[in-house]
């Protein structure tokens, strides 16, 4: 008899024999310490009957669309926005702050619902690991929510690669369209950083592949049809939003939209599942919907409309995030999200640490441990423009300082003279070692905000040309002093005004780490001038996206990617991926 082959020959019990342990201090160790309600139980605190609920096992569902139109003439609660400072590796705690702001809300007596979007594969094993919150403020099951989920990231990606296939295909069968293949702007997509896939050729391989053209790919969080998603109200939206997609040229330079390619119908049946949003909840049974995942530096950075809305029927307060700092994330929730969906947020809440505002303000990370209030207050300039901007939207604004054992109190009190002058109030948080009680100080002033009456305005009027909007974010959130169009982009914003898109919001893809498009360029810089690269159209989501700086559609893995450390023990458990 022969030696079976390696393929098919017994290795044992391999994860007995090279175990690795789930650190305890872990998040995930941290989340499987509470038992996780029903998800009916979940839903009934918000008046959410069973049979409105389509269960993914016992702790995560689908809110029925039948019931969302049921809901649609409610009176509306309050929403509060929670962004932050720009990020750096000390780390800032917004998803944190969120949910546990949404605890705190609850625990003194306010019905309140956590709105977050669902977090994307591609940082889950790059950089980021998962995105569920921390310590004792976090969603759950968290290891679902980080990976699969309901699956909403794969139908998206579906639904846009099936139009990328019924694109060529239409070029083979003999391109009625008269598409110019060197003008295809609809790219394929994979919700993983893959840098090989950047710039790829397809086609290859003789007549039956189709005709040979440059193409890529994008993460599926920077398609379209995630923005798309996001922001449409309803099926027919979504529908109507996919047909106006511009997918590429012809040859005579006029548009092609994808409902000529035939398949809408097909993309949206795909998506239909996907869009109801989802119901989890947090480590203290808050609901959290979590639906929908855009990138808030290379996209608009919000969970969906659809779940937002749904929420703000259901609960007296919703507590929302938007993406990376208030310069990228917030200022596109306020000036696309909330300007095409109707919302107008009734107070926000900017989250910081000590420790990150040393490092703006020169500290090395092996260093914060140390006192240095002197460097809080250089740093804290990058937290006094961003609560800056937010009142520029005419927002109430308050600080969440998030905690950490080194703090001292001479540097919280830096923290609070730099705000001084601005009216806004510091608070200290503690909810990630004690859960929503860590932040009842912060959830009484929310309230408190966001009973003022709103004064909540966008940054720039839809009629603005383009290249205004671009000026007015460089020089009124970035503080740039100019901003460097290529000759591309000029042409292309030109082209687009022509063409009767000007009347759009602009979204800046820009690099979350600084004001300006270098990301080593830290805390408060000003007078800097912004590049902007190229310019692209996405019709159907309604803006137009100026790329600036080196920001890519497709990340790259780190040298040393969360994916080395992630695992699957004898149990099952998934440990590694907090």
């Amino acid at each position: 008899m022969t030696e079976p082959s390696v393929r098919f020959r017994h290795r044992g019990p391999r994860m007995h024999t090279t175990a690795r342990h789930i650190d305890p201090m872990s998040d995930a160790a941290i989340a499987a310490t509470v038992t996780p309600e029903p998800i009916e139980a979940v839903g009934a605190r918000l008046g959410i009957p069973a049979d409105a609920l389509y269960r993914y096992g016992p702790h995560k569902a689908k809110l029925s669309l039948d019931f969302i139109r049921e809901i649609e003439d409610r009176p509306t609660g309050k929403l509060i926005l929670v962004t932050a400072i720009s990020p750096t590796p000390a780390g800032e705690g917004k998803t944190t702050t969120t949910i546990g702001l949404g605890d705190a809300l609850n625990r003194i007596g306010a019905k309140t619902a956590v709105c977050l979007r669902e977090p994307s594969l591609g940082p889950c094993f790059g950089a980021k690991g998962g995105a569920t919150g921390g310590g004792r403020a976090q969603i759950v099951p968290m290891q679902d929510i980080n990976l699969h989920f309901t699956g909403d990231l794969h139908a998206i990606g579906a639904a846009h690669n099936l139009l990328s296939a019924l694109i060529d295909n239409h070029i083979y069968w003999g391109n009625a369209l008269d598409i110019d293949t060197r003008r295809i702007a609809w790219k394929r997509v994979v919700d993983l950083n893959d840098r090989a896939l950047r710039s790829i050729v397809v086609g290859l391989g003789g007549p039956a592949n189709g005709f040979p053209r440059e193409d890529g790919f994008d993460i599926t969080v920077a398609s379209e049809v995630m923005a798309i998603f996001c922001l449409a109200k309803s099926l027919e939206e979504l529908e109507d939003r996919l047909s106006q997609m511009v997918v590429a040229q012809t040859r005579a330079k006029g548009i092609v939209r994808a409902e000529a390619l035939k398949g809408i119908g097909s993309m949206v049946a795909l998506l239909r599942d996907a869009f109801q949003p989802n119901l989890v909840q947090t480590m203290e049974h808050t609901p959290a919907f979590v639906h929908g995942g855009p990138f808030a530096n290379i996209a608009h950075g919000c969970n969906s409309v659809i779940a937002t809305r749904s929420a703000l029927r259901l609960a007296d307060y919703v507590v929302t995030e938007a993406g990376f700092g208030a310069d990228l994330g917030a200022e596109k929730f306020l000036d696309i999200k909330c300007r095409q969906a109707g919302l107008a947020p009734a107070a926000s809440v900017v989250v910081a640490t000590v420790r990150a505002l040393k490092m703006h303000g020169g500290v090395g990370l092996k260093d914060l441990v140390k006192e240095d209030a002197g460097a809080v207050v250089l740093g804290a300039a990058n937290l006094r423009r961003h609560v800056e901007n937010m009142q520029k939207f005419g927002i109430p604004v308050v600080v969440a300082l998030n905690r950490f054992l080194s703090d001292t109190p001479a540097e919280v009190d830096a923290v609070r003279g730099v705000l001084a002058d601005l009216g806004v109030n510091v608070h200290v948080c503690s909810h990630w070692a004690e859960g929503g009680a860590g932040a009842e100080a912060l959830a009484e002033e929310v309230k408190m905000l966001a009973a003022r009456p709103s004064q909540f305005r966008t940054l720039y009027p839809d009629a603005m040309p383009l290249a205004g909007k671009i000026e007015t974010i460089a020089r009124e959130i970035y503080r740039a002093g100019d901003v460097a169009l290529s000759p591309d982009a000029a042409r292309r914003l030109t082209e687009l005004e022509a063409a009767g898109f000007g009347d759009l919001p602009v979204c800046m893809a820009k690099t979350q780490y600084s004001f300006s498009a270098d990301p080593k360029l830290r805390n408060a810089p000003t007078g800097h001038t912004i590049p902007v690269r190229e310019v692209r159209l996405s019709a159907g989501a309604g803006f137009v996206v100026a790329l600036t700086g080196d920001v890519m559609t497709m990340p790259g893995l780190p040298s040393v990617p969360a994916a080395e450390h992630i695992f699957v023990d004898a149990d099952g458990v998934i440990g590694g991926l907090s």
